[in-house]
């Protein structure tokens, strides 16, 4: 399917946000402790470095993380409409985001869709979906499904036109497009502070939907359509 041919309706537009699953590295029980010391073998980049001082690190892996928001954008009309899932309970978020799933996007025409959903979002969501011991929604399972039957968009895959090196940030093709830049007032490494030392996930949910407008503005933008003008986008309780 080429690009101008994807029906935006049918796309669940999606960001998240995680934090490392225990306060501090001193926290963690033994188990992870020892294998998070494992880990941090291959992220060593100064000699500086050691476990403790990566562990604000730890939220990008599912293993070593959890998610602590999720906001999810799709079009209903002329409307923008935004939903977001955030909270310490991860279980119980992830379980309300699944029900929106499995209610509305377990079609084989539906998409989701986020700026490196492919490295990120996606591949986290479900591995901590199982964490949880929780079922996958028919969208999210791709076991044994052929690639065209893989019903992701990544915004940032769309920006390489076959180029394999490239990486470009969200706030990088906000400022290209011209479209307000989502990273007005925190960004990815500030979390593990706003979340554990704050403790303020409204901030923190207030971020990750700037994130989803700006990823479903994109993508208008890549299909040469109308952007989404402030007055038509709803968030929804």
């Amino acid at each position: 399917m080429m690009l101008k041919d994807i029906i935006v309706e049918n796309i669940l537009f999606l960001d998240i946000e995680t934090a490392p699953a225990y306060i501090s590295y001193d926290k963690m029980p033994d188990k992870f402790r020892k294998l998070w010391d494992r880990k941090t073998e291959t992220l060593k980049k100064d000699p500086e470095d050691t476990p403790e001082s990566l562990y604000t690190r730890a939220g990008i892996y599912a293993e070593f993380g959890r998610i602590i928001c999720i906001s999810a954008g799709f079009f209903r009309g002329r409307e923008f409409r935004i939903k977001s899932f955030f909270g310490d309970d991860e279980s119980q978020l992830l379980r309300q985001f699944c029900k929106l799933l499995e209610a509305h996007f377990n079609f084989a025409e539906k998409m989701l869709c986020a700026h490196n959903g492919k490295e990120f979002d996606f591949p986290f969501l479900a591995r901590r979906i199982l964490i949880n011991g929780l079922s996958l929604p028919f969208i999210l399972d791709v076991a044994g499904k052929k690639p065209w039957e893989v019903q992701f968009l990544d915004t940032m895959e769309l920006w390489k036109f076959g180029d394999y090196k490239h990486y470009t940030s969200l706030e990088l093709l906000s400022a290209v497009f011209d479209i307000p830049t989502p990273k007005d007032d925190i960004n990815g490494s500030d979390i593990h502070r706003v979340y554990w030392e704050d403790k303020d996930l409204e901030r923190i949910r207030i971020y990750c939907q700037k994130d989803v407008l700006t990823v479903a503005r994109l993508f208008l933008k890549y299909q040469q359509q109308p952007g989404i003008e402030d007055d038509q986008v709803v968030y929804v309780e």
